[in-house]
């Protein structure tokens, strides 16, 4: 294993990754406050603190094992989720969908924004290599947590919409997986299905509308 690698690896992901960990599940709480629960706000979770959302674990352990064990090829990790009660919220059946779907919001916006520094870059004749992978990386990086968490399978932000939007009979089904989610949602991944015939698409898609949106702010630095 290349140490060197690693290091710069680290240095150009820690703070796209930092940034869109900490907005995604902030924003959870956030969106949860705004439709009557404040669990989150109680806790202290609404804030751009990264270490109110980190998870030992999920955040730093398992991604540096699984880069060590696959050379790269392969990495998963989490956050410590936002604690929302949805039976606190306003209709719960309805805003359960706004407050899923804010956290993949805030990533999409969060790949628009990196996309405007790489165009800034480019336009001001930055040629700083450290400076433009970042901003590559802060765009893979938050359409990959767009794609993934949208996922239609609880505990995903995905399955969550989905429940809140299907009738309640069958959102009752769709919420019954979510004890045992996490570890299909895993096993989906390890057979490659997610990664193939979610993720791919999805984050072909996003980077197709990033590059239709940036269109006129990069022809203006032309």
């Amino acid at each position: 294993m290349d140490i060197a690698n690693l290091i710069q690896t680290v240095a150009i992901y820690a703070l796209p990754v930092l940034f869109a960990i900490t907005v995604h599940e902030a924003a959870h709480g956030y969106a949860a406050r705004h439709f009557g629960d404040n669990t989150a706000f109680m806790m202290g979770r609404i804030t751009l603190n990264p270490l109110k959302h980190i998870d030992p674990i999920g955040t730093i352990a398992m991604p540096l094992l699984l880069y060590f064990a696959t050379s790269g090829a392969f990495l998963f990790g989490y956050a410590k989720p936002v604690p929302v009660n949805f039976g606190a919220l306003r209709h719960p059946k309805r805003d359960m969908v706004w407050v899923a779907l804010a956290g993949p919001a805030s990533n999409f916006a969060q790949a628009l924004l990196w996309a405007v520094v790489l165009v800034l870059l480019a336009g001001l004749g930055v040629q700083e290599p450290f400076f433009i992978k970042m901003a590559q990386a802060g765009i893979l990086v938050n359409l990959v947590m767009w794609a993934f968490n949208l996922f239609p399978l609880p505990p995903l932000d995905g399955g969550r919409i989905l429940v809140g939007l299907l009738p309640w009979k069958q959102a009752q089904w769709v919420a019954r997986i979510e004890p045992w989610g996490f570890f299909i949602v895993m096993g989906l991944v390890i057979a490659g299905v997610v990664g193939t015939l979610w993720l791919r698409p999805l984050i072909s898609l996003g980077y197709s509308v990033i590059d239709i949106l940036m269109t006129p702010l990069f022809a203006l630095l032309r």
